[in-house]
């Protein structure tokens, strides 16, 4: 450890063995999959009313109700002539394709849809529901507070903070008359390779079934309050351990680790009420039992065997967006054998006519058995009705059209609250806290703007295509340490930190970070090494030209995963893992930058966050390899500081040759 994290070996091992003690004592091993006692239990009374509805239902009307549209590919007319049952906003779909469309614009659009599902020629109408990836605040809406990814929140360990962050999430959702939220994602993360690490709390099973519960009662509260939201457990099972994290890929798990690594999330996500729970695109083949699943939405053993029989699940299950072409034998708009095995509810986004047509053909010629399709409208329904949407379209919640439900002054403390608990000390050689500093030098691409801050899922899928004027009250880091210092101070900003003189300054920020991606963009691609500075050595360059001079060098990361840095912590006294943390990055400066008299100069003062996934300490870590690991929970603070010595630095690989699992 000498040549590692030698000095900070007492605490380091205080904290693993705090960790690993309060996990193991969590942990309990099951055998087989659990019964969950869902506290939504079945109400006769809506039973008998929705079997009544389904039984005066023609198949035309009951597979229109299994079918999702995307709103850049339906029209209210059409939800109306084809009884449509959902709508959903892809990342970068916006009413009118209007980016900067108002909340009173979600409002209206939301309205039309549901007035048209209600005015059909069904002897019962049934109201359309709209879903939304609302995954990190409700991060499609112009304005919007956005909060840190959960790769953040699982750093920060608070499960109330969690479930606060959902609650509000619901209310800005239902602000603009959506009532169905997709998320949370429930990916217990094995390989950092993967493009939606970020999407996962954490690589500890009971930590995201904890942190499930909370979200999931936050976003719901009682199902029908003008404020609350469906949400959906996702995506269902085993996407966060494919094998060399490759995003749709194949999941090699035994029986055994799929209950206890992979399940745990849904676990807490049932208990708690969830409503609906969507299929994930990746593939299981348990290898060791000689036993492949396939792709999960063609896998009845698993949706209709497991999750709606042993766990006792009994809400809609959703399709991913154009998953069932995935399956053998299947094309985009028709893929019987994903009705057979329990997908209720199909996100065929632009095919749907297709999927409707071909569907009511299968069912007449016996592909599919009218009970399998009455079945998923019954559970249709049944959320449709604990929701309240038979009795309070989404116009009747008192904060449709609020355009100030979705950024607020609560609900951006919030923010900024989750940002300051995210946040993860991984050096501190007497750099931090910054006090009686006039003069900060802020270098690096990530500081201003909000590309890297912010990641993927922001205002477009990938969050790509984007430009300050789309984030109109985030708060980039230049702008927030800019304000921390205040009058007394400077703080200077040169992008590359080319041509200046660093010793005229009392201590540079270097804010480097991942360019936005989301998931199939986002994966490190094996055989390709885990080194930052390998895809992105404008980042090396800028903290080179600002290390050695005599000058502390703090280094704050925005990144999507855990990533090989140790020669970009060797070149810093100081080195932050801030992970994407949103719009509020004055939560940032108020951990880093105190007042004069040693006081925070916001409401945090001091780290509190933890490594929520191991950190690489080599560019191609070996699974199981203790070396090549920095463990998860490990995190220094102002109270218990410790040194960190150089750390060794190879050459990055031209390829990683081992395998990653």
């Amino acid at each position: 450890m000498k040549s590692g994290l030698g000095a900070t070996a007492a605490a380091f091992a205080v904290l693993s063995l705090a960790t690993a003690t309060a996990e193991a004592a969590a942990k309990t091993t099951l055998k087989d999959w659990p019964k969950i006692s869902s506290p939504v239990a079945k109400d006769p009374a809506i039973e008998k009313r929705i079997a009544e509805i389904v039984a005066g239902m023609t198949l035309e009307q009951k597979v229109g109700q299994m079918t999702q549209a995307e709103i850049r590919s339906v029209t209210p007319s059409q939800v109306r002539k084809y009884y449509i049952g959902s709508i959903l906003n892809g990342g970068g779909a916006w009413p009118e394709m209007n980016k900067h469309a108002s909340v009173a614009d979600w409002a209206r659009l939301s309205a039309q849809f549901y007035e048209a599902s209600m005015s059909t020629d069904m002897k019962t109408p049934v109201p359309v529901i709209w879903g939304t990836d609302a995954v990190h605040g409700h991060n499609n809406v112009f304005g919007a507070v956005l909060y840190p990814h959960n790769i953040g929140l699982g750093a920060a360990r608070d499960p109330q903070l969690v479930g606060d962050i959902a609650r509000q999430t619901a209310a800005a959702v239902r602000a603009t008359g959506i009532t169905w939220v997709f998320a949370p994602t429930l990916a217990v993360v094995q390989n950092p390779r993967w493009g939606r690490t970020y999407e996962s709390y954490s690589s500890d099973p009971e930590l995201v079934r904890e942190y499930a519960g909370y979200y999931v009662r936050g976003l719901q509260g009682d199902l029908k309050g003008g404020a609350s939201a469906v949400a959906t457990a996702k995506h269902f099972i085993g996407d966060g351990g494919t094998f060399n994290g490759k995003d749709q890929g194949e999941n090699r798990y035994s029986l055994s680790e799929m209950i206890n690594i992979h399940g745990p999330g849904y676990y807490g996500a049932l208990e708690a009420g969830a409503q609906t729970v969507m299929a994930s695109y990746n593939s299981w083949n348990d290898v060791a039992a000689g036993v492949n699943h396939g792709k999960m939405h063609g896998a009845s053993d698993m949706l209709t065997g497991v999750l709606k029989g042993k766990l006792g699940f009994d809400g809609l299950v959703i399709s991913d967006w154009n998953a069932i072409e995935q399956v053998p034998g299947c094309e985009r708009a028709h893929c019987p054998q994903a009705i057979n095995a329990g997908v209720d509810l199909f996100m065929v986004p632009d095919d749907w006519h297709e999927f409707i047509m071909a569907t009511i053909n299968d069912v007449k010629t016996g592909v599919v058995p009218m009970s399998r399709i009455d079945d998923a409208v019954t559970r249709i329904l049944r959320v449709k009705m604990r929701s309240g949407l038979f009795e309070n379209p989404p116009a009747a919640s008192p904060l449709n059209g609020r355009s100030e439900s979705v950024n607020n002054e609560a609900e951006r403390a919030l923010a900024r609250r989750a940002v300051s608990e995210s946040l993860v000390l991984l050096k501190n050689n007497r750099a931090l806290p910054l006090g009686s500093v006039k003069r900060i030098l802020v270098v690096g691409k990530a500081a201003s703007g909000f590309g890297s801050q912010l990641g993927g899922w922001s205002m477009t899928w990938q969050g790509t295509e984007n430009g300050s004027a789309d984030f109109p009250n985030a708060e980039d880091f230049l702008a927030a340490a800019r304000k921390a210092v205040g009058m007394g101070g400077k703080v200077d900003y040169s992008a590359d930190a080319a041509n200046v003189d660093v010793g005229s300054y009392d201590a540079v920020i270097a804010v480097i970070g991942e360019l936005p991606y989301a998931e199939g963009k986002g994966d490190v691609t094996f055989p390709a090494s885990l080194q930052h500075s390998e895809r992105y050595p404008e980042d090396l360059a800028v903290v080179k030209a600002v290390s050695g001079k005599g000058v502390p060098v703090i280094t704050v990361l925005y990144s999507g995963r855990p990533v090989y840095a140790n020669d970009l912590i060797n070149l810093s006294d100081a080195f932050v893992a801030a992970w994407l943390p949103g719009t509020e990055a004055g939560g940032i400066a108020d951990v880093l930058i105190h007042s004069s008299s040693g006081r925070p100069v916001g409401t945090a003062s001091d780290f509190r966050g933890t490594l929520p996934f191991d950190w690489p300490l080599a560019a191609c870590p070996q699974s199981g390899k203790k070396a090549d690991y920095l463990p998860r929970g490990f995190g220094l603070t102002y109270a218990k500081p410790g040194a960190v010595h150089t750390l060794p630095v190879k050459p990055a690989p031209k390829g990683c040759v081992a395998p990653a699992e």
